[in-house]
């Protein structure tokens, strides 16, 4: 009987746990979490967006809309977290208070470039703000700094002057400087950078400005070649120098007027050479001939101004021109009566005089004469000889003319000049210094395009080898102790004004 109370009783215990433990699952609520996830700033919804909760329940993905559900959530306190790859982890507290309860939430999620800081504006280094005297070519500097130690900085640099409405823009600099060339004497120029890291926007830098230095009074001015071009070097005697033409223009034979206070050249245009002019800067190049420049060969060819700085002699073939610097009022002076070609020509200071150089097509059998303002020749200089001769140039008196000669007499297609010296002819007396002998010129030389000095002291010359591919240089003699000066190097046709 004992035996049955007791299995009795633990039946009765066994059957009251079940029903307790029955009634306890019974009483577990839910709640449902609903929501959308969508991209911070544009609203654009997020698919495949992780979606879970903290405490862990369950993990779903966003859909095609960004939409998401989670069901059954016991009731609690959650941390609903969104994660995808290239954005920044979402976390949103949720509660779940009673049972059947649904919950709706929208998640902006950012992504990660929203965490990247800007660089600092740059800082303008040199030159310095409101800089003056400064050169043709200038050297910008900057310093700019970047708290994203990964980004990759990219510069913008603008500039701006008072001169004209030009504006330059170098993109995607990624060096904090930029050689500034072919700036304009006198010239205000502003300029700006701007820097971008590539993913916020551009950071502006002040604006500095710096003015470049004033037109320099240089009085020589030569020839150097690039790609084959002539471009025109203006220099003092300290070869402190700017290009007067761009070498991409094919200039030559600079003529500088102090009176017209303008340099006239040589250039090629339409296939054609004619004269321009331009002021001492190197601005307003004017084309002043319309009948071009002609001779044997461009390289030798010359021209002349007329004191007053008012009108240019040149040749043309067979036929020598006066016109007015403006382009106007051309003349015809002197024709050739032999039908030689006229190369070069030299008018004297007081107006009444010029030096012609004549030649046949392959600039030989030349000759040098000196005709009136009405084309009567007064004097010769040079005739019945072999080999090139050519370099007129009239001192301030009127009373000597250089001019040189191969004295080798040698002649051949390439109008190569094998030993061509200096001469200088007293037009009064007709005697005849040889400068280049009295100098030393080096042997296996020739001295080439002499000019006087403005005082009539000095000659000045291209020396260079007779092998024709040597570098020229240009020098300078004293004709009171006949000594050798050098003064530019790797350049020819000069002129000392």
């Amino acid at each position: 009987m004992k035996n049955l109370l007791n299995i009795f009783t633990a039946f009765v215990i066994l059957f009251s746990l079940t029903s307790c433990s029955e009634e306890l699952v019974s009483k577990v609520q839910t709640g449902t979490v609903k929501g959308t996830v969508i991209k911070k700033g544009t609203n654009q919804p997020l698919k495949n967006v992780k979606i879970y909760t903290a405490p862990s329940t369950q993990t779903v993905f966003t859909k095609d809309d960004g939409s998401f559900e989670i069901a059954e959530i016991p009731v609690g306190e959650y941390s609903l977290r969104a994660e995808l790859s290239g954005y920044v982890t979402t976390l949103q507290g949720i509660s779940i208070k009673n049972g059947g309860q649904n919950v709706s939430v929208v998640l902006e999620m950012s992504d990660d470039e929203s965490l990247n800081s800007p660089p600092s504006a740059p800082v303008l280094l040199s030159p310095t703000d409101n800089a003056v005297d400064q050169p043709l070519s200038v050297d910008l500097s900057w310093s700019a700094t970047d708290p994203d130690s990964l980004d990759v900085l990219k510069y913008t640099l603008t500039v701006k002057n008072d001169f004209d409405q030009n504006v330059i823009e170098i993109k995607d600099l990624t060096e904090k400087h930029y050689f500034l060339e072919n700036l304009k004497f006198g010239v205000t120029y502003y300029w700006q950078v701007s820097v971008s890291d590539g993913v916020n926007p551009a950071v502006n830098s002040p604006v500095f400005r710096f003015k470049t230095n004033s037109v320099p009074n240089n009085r020589f001015h030569y020839v150097k070649k690039s790609n084959g071009n002539y471009y025109i070097v203006s220099s003092n005697e300290a070869g402190s120098n700017f290009n007067f033409t761009a070498l991409s223009a094919n200039s030559w034979r600079p003529r500088l007027s102090q009176n017209a206070q303008q340099l006239a050249f040589l250039r090629t245009t339409g296939g054609s050479t004619h004269i321009f002019t331009a002021k001492p800067d190197g601005s307003q190049a004017f084309q002043v001939t319309t009948i071009p420049v002609g001779g044997f060969n461009n390289a030798e060819l010359d021209f002349s101004w007329s004191t007053n700085g008012k009108e240019l002699l040149y040749p043309s073939f067979t036929k020598l021109y006066r016109i007015n610097k403006d382009g106007s009022g051309l003349e015809l002076v002197y024709t050739t009566p032999d039908g030689s070609l006229i190369s070069e020509c030299d008018w004297s200071y007081d107006g009444s005089m010029i030096a012609l150089k004549t030649n046949d097509p392959n600039g030989y059998n030349a000759k040098i004469i000196v005709i009136d303002m009405l084309g009567n020749v007064i004097k010769t200089v040079l005739e019945n000889v072999n080999g090139a001769a050519g370099g007129l140039n009239f001192s301030v008196d009127g009373n000597l003319l250089l001019y040189t000669y191969d004295i080798s007499g040698h002649q051949d297609n390439n109008y190569r000049q094998l030993n061509t010296h200096i001469f200088i002819h007293n037009m009064q007396t007709g005697d005849v210094t040889d400068v280049s002998v009295a100098s030393e010129k080096p042997d296996g030389t020739n001295d080439l395009d002499p000019r006087f000095s403005p005082n009539n002291a000095e000659v000045i010359f291209t020396n260079t080898s007779n092998d024709g591919i040597s570098v020229k240089n240009i020098m300078k003699v004293t004709l009171q102790d006949i000594t050798r000066t050098a003064l530019f190097p790797d350049a020819e046709m000069p002129d000392w004004e």
